[in-house]
């Protein structure tokens, strides 16, 4: 009996054998696909996690940019309604209720220039947007009311009026939140750079003079803007013209000489007697903070119309 098998037989086997060839190397070629596409996944989801971890952080572009679209339109209406105040407080306005109706006008705009633009959620530059709008919405609300006010009303009968309204105190209080956020921002900002720098927390006012001077630059500030707002009144200055003023009156001695071991008690002396103005650190940058890490803002360069 003849046992070799005949071509159709041989060509069967040869596609059997082909075909289970295929299949093993599908199967393994599955598997290598199947695992990639799991590390693949994985990754993705660990890169979306790490995206989600680091959402509140803040770059130094965001910093500048909140201080050109928010930051600075607020802080040139609430200049101008500084100068109105100042003005009728010396008699040099006869006409307050028309002043307030410009304010009005004007907190109108730049309310609209505020909202319209996008801060990075959760972080505190979107705080401090929120507060400085609700204290624009405050400062409107009190100029229209005031601006109606009787011709019989003098200019010092309508300033009382004002200090006592309570959409004004709100106006206040928000625009100082406003500002204590956007100066810790700042230190959020400094901290991504150098995780050693501390945290502003505590009471400044109950800082002694030792500690406040182991502190950075930018933490000072924050804390100057605390103390700011703890005055309870808007200035035409900035945080950093605070901080230099109070390192200039402990370096200088006079803190010593007058027994001032508290920041509180310093403060208090300089707002009180308006030894703050603006400029007051760009004139002591370089000498005292050219080494300090500040974010590149125009109100940090020395070089800043």
């Amino acid at each position: 009996m003849n046992k070799s098998l005949s071509r159709s037989e041989m060509l069967i086997s040869l596609g059997f054998l082909f075909m289970l060839i295929c299949a093993v190397g599908a199967f393994f070629f599955g598997v290598e696909v199947g695992k990639n596409r799991t590390t693949t996944q994985l990754e993705a989801s660990k890169e979306s996690t790490d995206k989600k971890t680091v959402s509140g952080t803040l770059q130094q572009q965001d910093l500048v940019s909140y201080y050109h679209t928010v930051f600075m339109p607020f802080r040139e209406f609430q200049n101008e309604w500084i100068n109105v105040v100042e003005n009728a407080n010396t008699k040099q306005t006869t006409d307050l209720p028309t002043e307030l109706k410009r304010l009005a006008s004007m907190s109108q705009k730049t309310f609209n220039q505020i909202s319209a633009v996008s801060m990075p959620i959760s972080t505190p530059l979107e705080q401090s947007q929120q507060q400085l709008l609700k204290s624009i919405a405050s400062f409107q609300t009190v100029s229209k009311r005031l601006s109606t006010s009787k011709d019989a009303q003098s200019v010092a009968q309508v300033l009382t009026a004002m200090h006592k309204d309570a959409d004004y105190k709100a106006a206040v209080a928000k625009s100082l939140q406003g500002q204590q956020s956007y100066y810790s921002a700042m230190v959020q900002w400094a901290r991504t750079i150098n995780p050693d720098i501390p945290q502003a927390k505590g009471l400044p006012d109950t800082m002694n003079v030792s500690y406040w001077n182991s502190l950075p630059l930018i933490v000072k500030n924050k804390l100057s803007a605390d103390l700011i707002a703890a005055s309870g009144s808007v200035v035409n200055y900035y945080p950093q013209d605070l901080t230099s003023r109070i390192d200039e009156f402990i370096s200088s001695g006079q803190a010593k000489k007058l027994k001032y071991d508290l920041v509180g008690p310093i403060t208090e002396l300089l707002i009180d007697t308006r030894a703050v103005r603006s400029g007051d650190f760009k004139s002591s940058m370089v000498s005292q903070y050219s080494k300090q890490l500040l974010p590149q803002l125009p109100f940090f360069l020395t070089d800043e119309a």
